[in-house]
């Protein structure tokens, strides 16, 4: 089995079994959490919005007002940058937003144009990006978010200029990563007033989910579906039935063989847990799966929430109720797994289709290269095998390429292979090779059944956090009727 290590982050979710035992309480989650989940600025970090928060929005117009009346620009002081940059280690330890802090320093330092000699007509690391006219440029899309983390590093050290914080923060956010250390001088003079920020189209094209963020939203995709694929319909009893509930926190189920990697999601996830008390696991494994698949590029998933979370690792189920990727009878297999879990030929195809997103690698999973041309550079931590060309883009191209089994270098497991071989997956593997918006409607619905899956909702009928849907009232809460029994 993979050898696990765990981070103090993670160690702090997985408490013993006595002392989850004597909490005799399980966590729930309100609609207004989940929602304010969804649109954080750490949740930003992860799957970059295309919309800045509205009191964001408010906030910026009136720092621009007071700054457009400005006269008079500083350099910045040698000691409070100093200080300055011990707050953004501290910042990227709570918040893990280097990759939107190096992005907020390349877009304000990138509309630099040589050709043009005066200041600030020429663009540059000049703070520009703070007002509201440039980061409503389409390449800026999420900066907002950005911004807002700094802002209170930027109050308390009012010797440093906007141009020096956010080229400070971006090399903080790359060394405090793991990467070089950057030869940084400071001293840049800010611009006073929106007026001076430069026109739309200096920047790359508009990226609407960064790199980095493309990797988080893989092994989210993962832990959402094997929190909730352990569940059993032959059992009634919750939790011993499995499925959506919260038990991929503790650390025995994260030792799974099958779950190998996934204690990396728990980490990333950690922060906004602890900022959104009121989401429960079971919610936050289900959203982070579903809006990852959207950031994808995939479709929209009919999610609804009010999960309720078991209470230990005591709960959690046996190993052994996830597919494995290489059995003797890969459609046997797969059919025993899915069945057991009341899905159908159809929704096994569907699911399968979200190979497109992602890796295998043979020192985790068993199978695949150790890289191909595909991966071999990455991104992110180079190596593994894909099913995929553009696997970090969520398509029907896994139904593609395994029907034409042009390339050598994409992997193509048992598992996969059968959905050609077996006559009534096959039904549905051609017509999703055709037809990705077949795929895409059939995808959407299997994913948001099986994140319902052995799941207790409180209230009952569950909730809905997306607008123009109805908002049901919970009922109230007694802690004792949720420590044990059925749903």
């Amino acid at each position: 089995m993979t050898s696990l290590t765990l981070g103090s982050a993670a160690s702090r979710l997985l408490p013993s079994a006595t002392a989850a035992t004597s909490a005799a309480k399980l966590s729930l989650s309100s609609p207004h959490s989940v929602k304010l989940f969804r649109s954080s600025p750490l949740i930003s970090h992860l799957f970059l919005p295309q919309k800045g928060a509205a009191a964001a929005s408010r906030l910026l117009r009136s720092r621009s007002s007071s700054y457009s009346t400005v006269t008079k620009c500083f350099a910045s002081d040698p000691e409070q940058l100093k200080s300055a940059r011990e707050d953004i280690k501290e910042l990227l330890k709570t918040k893990f937003c280097h990759p939107i802090l190096v992005r907020l320093g390349w877009h304000d330092a990138g509309t630099y144009n040589k050709n043009i000699e005066d200041w600030p007509q020429r663009g540059g690391a000049n703070g520009s990006l703070r007002f509201e006219i440039e980061l409503k440029h389409a390449a800026n899309a999420g900066l907002v978010n950005a911004l807002q983390l700094l802002l209170p590093i930027k109050d308390k050290y009012s010797g440093v200029t906007y141009a020096d914080l956010f080229q400070l923060a971006s090399a903080t956010a790359v060394e405090e990563a793991g990467g070089p250390k950057i030869p940084m001088k400071y001293g840049r003079v800010d611009v006073s007033g929106p007026e001076q920020c430069p026109e739309e189209g200096r920047l790359p094209g508009k990226m609407s989910v960064s790199i980095a963020d493309l990797l988080v939203i893989l092994i989210c995709v993962r832990l959402g579906w094997h929190d909730a694929g352990t569940y059993n319909k032959n059992i009634e009893d919750w939790p011993q039935r499995g499925g959506a509930n919260g038990s991929l926190r503790f650390e025995i189920e994260l030792k799974h063989a099958a779950n190998a990697g996934l204690v990396n999601a728990l980490q990333l996830l950690l922060p906004i847990k602890d900022k959104y008390s009121g989401v429960t696991y079971a919610d936050l494994f289900q959203l982070a799966s579903a809006t990852a698949v959207e950031e994808a590029g995939g479709p929209k998933i009919p999610m609804k929430y009010g999960r309720v979370d078991v209470s230990g690792p005591e709960q959690c189920p046996e190993e052994g109720r996830l597919p494995d990727a290489g059995p003797p009878s890969p459609a046997a297999h797969l059919r025993d797994v899915f069945y057991r879990m009341g899905l159908n030929d159809k929704e096994i195809v569907a699911l399968s289709g979200a190979h497109t997103l992602g890796r295998s690698r043979p020192e985790r999973s068993g199978w695949g290269m150790p890289e191909t041309k595909y991966t071999k550079d990455g991104p992110g931590a180079p190596g593994g095998q894909s099913w995929t060309v553009q696997w970090l883009k969520f398509d029907n191209s896994y139904f593609k390429d395994i029907k034409e089994r042009r390339d050598a270098e994409l992997l193509v497991l048992p598992t996969d292979a059968v959905l050609f071989e077996d006559p009534a997956f096959k039904e549905y593997a051609e017509k999703y090779a055709a037809d990705q918006e077949a795929f895409f409607k059939d995808y959407a619905e299997a994913h948001a059944k099986l994140s319902n899956l052995g799941a207790k909702f409180d209230p009952p009928e569950g909730f809905s956090i997306d607008e123009g849907t109805s908002q049901p009232q919970p009922e109230k809460f007694v802690a004792a009727n949720y420590s044990t029994g059925k749903a």
